[in-house]
């Protein structure tokens, strides 16, 4: 092989010092100061960014400094006129919660004044009424009331109470339902009998019949009757407004409501109204289910057999022929002189005109024979009437 040649071998390391030589002349004169003089010319430049980064960090952090400095200042200058308009404010209202107190205390004062004096002339009107009722020769007294306990509120029924007591011996509540302890407060006004109208026990009609308000809660109205008993109450009335849904199951209910609580309170007086729908105002907006004077009788009935103890109260809803019929087979209580309106039972009782504005009345009569003419008719019937059936003694 030639490289193998050693012949060659001289001419060879001849030849491979020169091209060192030569390389390692170019290198150092021509290339490596080339590339020295780049590289010092990249420090330099590094050099200069460095020296220039570090006057802009130390001009950064100065003006940083008087930033922090300035926002202090107006932090605290800030601080300073807020607290100021704080107290400032304060002061305003203070003296304006001072104003207006003054102004609620004196309006206050004049709304009792006013609402004493109402009260006072109400009250007188109450007693007017009661006397005339009283004189016509009744022993009971039923209160009504709507459902608004501002109103009527329980504090304005008990004074009702009081007054009733002076002129009657059996005192009956017809209001809103209340709690146990506002019955208990207005048996120990006078009241000892408590009527509470379920209207219908079916839940679903019940909704559409009461869309708001506290009467839309059932339950409520339902347990009137047990809360007026333990508030002390000697008895209560219930009833279904016949014909707001199917009357017969309506029927059912109040007769199995009753039954329940005479069970569960057998000291108790009990008794059932037994009203069905008559012409009332917005009848049309009710859709009533018809319920006859057939339909009555029987229901009637079916209480009397079902319920032989309990009273039945026939209103004057009725005519004259079908209560003066019933009474001798079922009912116990009619009643006489009735007026559904407000404020107008001397206009009716004695032919007086009223000059007090008069309510609507809340519906029809269809009975509307005075106490004396009842009384009458009804002995006529070979019964005996009787004015009241129960006597507080001592």
């Amino acid at each position: 092989m030639p490289q193998l040649d050693f012949s060659t071998f001289p001419s060879q390391a001849f030849w491979l010092v020169v091209s060192f030589a030569l390389m390692w002349l170019v290198m150092a004169k021509m290339i490596v100061p080339k590339i020295t003089d780049i590289l010092n010319q990249r420090q330099r430049k590094i050099d200069d960014y460095l020296t220039a980064a570090g006057e802009f960090k130390q001009t950064a952090e100065e003006a940083l400094e008087k930033y922090e400095r300035v926002l202090r200042e107006a932090n605290a200058e800030a601080a300073e006129n807020l607290r100021k308009a704080g107290e400032e404010l304060e002061k305003k209202i203070a003296a304006r919660e001072a104003e207006k107190s003054r102004r609620l205390a004196e309006a206050t004062a004049e709304n009792e004044r006013r609402t004493e004096e109402n009260r006072r002339q109400t009250m007188e009107q109450i007693e007017k009424e009661m006397k005339v009722i009283a004189d016509s020769g009744m022993e009971e007294i039923l209160i009504l009331t709507g459902e608004s306990r501002g109103q009527s509120s329980v504090e304005y029924i008990g004074e009702a109470c009081k007054l009733a007591r002076k002129y009657f011996r059996m005192v009956g509540l017809e209001i809103y339902p209340v709690n146990t302890d506002e019955y208990r407060y207005l048996h120990e006004c006078g009241a000892d009998y408590v009527t509470v109208f379920q209207e219908t026990y079916d839940t679903d009609k019940y909704e559409t019949l009461h869309l708001m308000g506290h009467k839309r809660v059932w339950p409520y109205r339902f347990d009137a009757q047990e809360r007026a008993l333990r508030g002390g109450m000697r008895g209560v009335a219930f009833s279904a407004l016949l014909g707001l849904s199917d009357f017969r199951k309506d029927a059912l209910a109040s007769a199995l409501h009753v039954y329940y609580l005479q069970r569960k309170y057998p000291h108790a007086e009990m008794s059932l109204s037994c009203p069905r729908l008559r012409p009332i105002i917005n009848n049309d907006k009710i859709n009533p289910l018809d319920v006859h004077e057939k339909q009555l009788c029987q229901i009637i009935c079916a209480y009397r057999i079902f319920l032989p103890f309990v009273g039945i109260t026939v209103s004057s809803r009725e005519s004259a022929s079908f209560r003066d019929g019933i009474v001798k087979i079922a009912a116990t209580k009619v009643s006489a002189g009735v007026s559904t309106g407000i404020g107008d039972h001397d206009s009716k009782y004695n032919g007086k005109e009223n000059e007090e504005p008069q309510g609507d009345e809340q519906f029809e009569i269809n009975d509307s024979r005075s106490l004396d003419k009842m009384y009458q008719d009804i002995a006529e019937e070979g019964l005996q009437p009787v004015l009241n059936d129960y006597l507080y003694i001592g």
